[in-house]
Formats: structure tokens, sequence, C-alpha cells
């Protein structure tokens, strides 16, 4: 791939729907900024609305930014209309200017200036790159800069792309733009008419929209479900990554359909969608990744007795139905709008049974402390939704503690072994509490906040542990804290309190509690996130 400082190649391409060629890269004494992509790569498709919007703050004359497709006419037009792309777009259909640039991947942005000198590239997807490019181009345009992608916009701050096509095995196919993420509204969802004697649950199990039988999505259904919502149907909620796939008001309607949802649900799963596209959550990583990780949601607030929702005995099984279809619903919507297949895009090496459903509520009434959605910032009133990118539960059995420390050092131990036992500082937990051993905790006067201390000042790895220089974790141990716990030295498992989350939950009978750990966390992980329900 060519890099900053190498001389740009002169090209002449065929501009998409214009007579004539198009020789952009004659020095000329203007920059150029290079925009390399695929029609069916969906990073790609996440690039094109910052490039629009920087197009259009620069003007159409003389044009500055050019679109290079690496695919034929009839598929770049298709993409050109979905994204509504307005800067010019050339065909490189033979990949000869690919070949001559050489980029590893797509989207690829090469900046080059009036002497037609390469100053800047970037491969793949990367906000803030992106907005360092946008200054860079009108510092060489004498423009005052811009700044083209916000921090907290609703798209994730960087995503990988795809391999460029030039370094694909040939493929002789016809490339088919797959159904635009982006537009005012979204597209209608598919009709489908059966054969008269064909099964419709059958029907829905051949075409894979689950492997378990769903609830056939007919019109008559979906009709029922939307009439809840005061949202256009064709109104698109959120873009579903890995695909970035519409989720429009009538999509969702169609997936809570099959998972059994009744129609007050959508309240719930509006929030939902929009919260699992929250970049901060990163669902992209969280559904591609080979660990265990799976959207775990907790409901507090009066939305639990409004619709159903458990939160006692038996809270993370089939107690309810409204725990068990809003469970699967959003895995529906995951799976049927964003594209995460298990074995395609979804790569975990185990799985997670949450997969299936993983939804709870806390049981507030049998909490001494304020519920989860007061530690995330709303108050104690407001019904609320909140995601964590969870293991699946490991339990605690404490039945002989008679303290509310003895509680706290059984919980320990089990935290000590979220992720693998010699990782620290790089994840979350969540501490679910079961109400028995938190009627011990509030006897001896733990606020949650001291629970939240203990559990993070004596959940640590003997440092003995490392004395094997081979295996998970060895190479972390220089940028670990050195403590002692229990006249061991330790290193500490969590960086700091606020990365150990707590919530009451379960039945008021057994002493078994339990603990959850995340995937990766932190700002390229994924955050724990909370939306309101209205």
């Amino acid at each position: 791939m060519l890099q900053p400082g190498e001389q740009a190649p002169v090209f002449s391409l065929p501009a998409l729907d214009r007579d004539g060629n198009s020789t952009p890269l004659a020095p000329d004494g203007l920059p150029k900024l290079l925009f390399f992509f695929e029609t069916d790569c969906p990073t790609c498709r996440l690039t094109i609305p910052y490039l629009n919007r920087l197009g259009d703050l620069l003007g159409p004359e003389p044009p500055v930014l050019l679109g290079i497709s690496q695919d034929n006419a009839i598929a770049t037009r298709e993409l050109v209309r979905q994204m509504q792309i307005r800067f010019p777009v050339l065909l490189d259909e033979e990949l000869q200017v690919t070949r001559q640039y050489d980029p590893l991947a797509v989207p690829t942005l090469f900046l080059v200036d009036g002497g037609g000198t390469i100053t800047r590239t970037l491969t793949a997807f990367d906000k803030s790159e992106l907005n360092v490019i946008a200054v860079d181009l009108c510092a060489q345009l004498n423009r005052p800069p811009i700044v083209l992608a916000g921090e907290f916009d609703g798209v994730p701050q960087a995503k990988p792309g795809c391999t460029s096509r030039h370094l694909e095995p040939k493929n002789e196919a016809e490339v088919i733009a797959v159904a635009s993420p982006f537009g005012e509204r979204g597209r209608q969802a598919q009709r489908i008419e059966l054969q008269d004697g064909l099964d419709p649950i059958e029907y829905c199990l051949e075409a894979g929209f689950d492997p378990l039988p769903v609830v056939p999505p007919t019109s008559a259904r979906v009709s029922r479900m939307l009439r809840t919502v005061t949202l256009p149907e064709d109104e698109v909620i959120a873009l579903v990554p890995p695909n970035y796939g519409q989720a429009t008001v009538e999509k969702i309607a169609a997936n809570a359909v099959m998972a059994g949802c009744q129609p007050e649900m959508m309240r719930v799963l509006i929030p939902l969608v929009r919260a699992a596209c929250d970049e901060r959550f990163n669902l992209h990583g969280v559904q591609a990744t080979t660990h265990f990780a799976a959207p775990l949601v907790i409901v507090n607030g009066p939305v639990r007795q409004e619709l159903g929702f458990a939160c006692r005995s038996n809270v993370f099984s089939n107690v309810a139905r409204a725990n068990s279809t809003l469970g699967r619903a959003f895995q529906l919507i995951l799976t049927n709008l964003g594209g995460a297949r298990p074995g395609e895009i979804d790569m975990s090496t185990l799985g997670n049974s949450g997969k299936f459903a993983y939804c709870i509520a806390e049981n507030e009434e049998a909490s001494p402390w304020a519920p989860l959605q007061v530690d995330q910032g709303f108050d104690r009133t407001r019904s609320t939704l909140t995601l964590f990118a969870a293991e699946p539960p490991r339990g605690v059995s404490e039945h002989n503690a008679r303290s509310g420390r003895g509680v706290l050092k059984a919980i320990c131990h089990a935290l000590a072994t979220i992720w693998s036992y010699r990782i620290c500082t790089a994840f979350e937990a969540l501490v679910v509490l079961c109400p028995e051993h938190t009627r011990t905790l509030e006897r001896d006067g733990f606020t949650k906040d001291d629970v939240r201390n203990f559990l993070f000042e004596n959940t640590g790895i003997p440092q003995r542990a490392y004395d094997d220089d081979d295996g998970e974790g060895v190479q972390y141990v220089s940028s670990y804290e050195k403590v002692t716990i229990d006249g061991e030295p330790c290193f500490l498992k969590f960086r700091a309190p606020q990365q150990i989350k707590l919530v009451v939950a379960g039945g008021t009978a057994g002493k078994f509690s339990a603990v959850i750990g995340s995937w990766a966390t932190g700002p390229r992980g994924s955050q724990m996130v909370t939306y309101p329900i209205d």
C-alpha cells in the first residue's frame, strides 16, 4: 500500500453515469481525497455519510473528493442511489488503479496534496483519523477546519473494513449491492405469499429466521403490534451491527411477533434497539468476538410490574413471558437485521445460552439500596433498561457465613475467576446478590458502596500464580497493582471499584448469588449502557 511521502500515480477512469474519462490526479495545484470502496462492505457504508457531509461543506467545484468503486456500474449506481452519494464516483471495475495504490482493505482514504504527493492515509473506519484528514484537507485548501464525526453520534468510534477487491480470490459472481442502512425512511419489510398447504412455522424454520419455531409474522399480527406505537412504521430506529441493517419500527414489530411478545412490549423493544446500537456498547464487537459474551438486558422501574417482568425466583430462567419473549425478540433482531449468525459473523468459540434470551429484572423491593438505574444516573421512579455484555452466570453458594464479610469473601473468590484467572483489569463484573445474602449485608451495616469497595479491595490473584511464565496474563503483570490480601501478596483483579456493578435479584429462599464477567471493557471494548423506557 502506498504510504505518505510517496507520489500518487496519475490515472484515468470512467466516471459513473458520465461520458468520457476523468484524469483527476494530474497535479493541478489542488489537493484530492481518494475514497476506495466496495458496494457490499458495511464499513464503507458507515463512512459514506461523513464523506457526503465533507463534500457538501467543500462544494462540488472544483472536485476535491473522489470515490473509486471497485465494482461494476450496476452495483455502484445502486449504492449511489441508496446512500445518496453526493460526490463524484469513478469506476475501477478492472482494479487497475486499485493495484497501483494497493490498499489492504476498504474503505481506504488517500489524501494527496496539490503536487501529487500522498500526505495521509486511513484504512477502515476511525472517527478520530477521519477528523484529522478533514482538518488537513481544509488546511491545504485554506479553509476553516471541519469536524466531521462527533464522539457520541450513534456510530462506533472505529470498525475494521473488508479485504480490498484486488486481494480477494477471483470471483466471477455478479456483485449485488445490499439494502441501504441509511436514509430518512426505511424499506418496507419483505412480504411473502405462502402456497396453500405449506406450514408457516416450518417455512420460518427452513428460511432460517431462528433455529427454534417462531410465531409466523403475518401482516395481521404485525399490524396488531404496530397499533401500540405512535411512530411511523418505516421510521429507522437504529442501524444494527455488524451488517448495519435498518431496524425500522415495522421490522422490530415483525421480530417481536416471532418471539411471542405482547404488543405492549414494543414500548421496551424500541429503546432496547437504540441502546444496543449506542457506540459505547459496541454491539459489533460483542457480536463478532470469539468470547462467550451475549447482551444481558436488566429491567428496572415501574415497567417491571406493568409488563410482568420476573425479578424473583428463577430470574435467569423461563419464569415469565415478558423476560423470555423480550430476550428472544432482541436476539432475533440481532440475527435477522444485524446479520450476526452463529458460525458466520458470530464466531463465539463456545457460545452462551443467553443468546436464546438473556433478560432479568431487578428485585428492587428486596433491596435496601438504590437500584441499578440510580447508579446509572436515573431517578429510581424511572423505568429503564440496561445492557451488559455478559458471560454466563457463575453461582456463589454461601449458606454458612453469618457475617456480611463472610458472604463477600465467597463472592471475591468467584470474581477472581472471571474472564481468565490470571487476567486482571480489562473487564467489568456484574454481581447479582440474592435477597438472603442482601439481608445479611444490610444487618451488618454494609451500604452499596461498602459492598463494591470491599469486593474491589479483596479480589486479587496471588502473585505465586504467575511463577510459571507460560500462560494467559503473565505478559501483563507489569501493569497490575500489587496489594496484600489476607497476608498473601496479590495483584488486584479490577482497576477500580466502578468496574463492579451490583443488582439484587432472585427468590427470597436460598443463599445463592452469582457473578457475571464481561467482555473487554473501556472505549474499545463494551461499556454498560442504560436507556429510559417511556
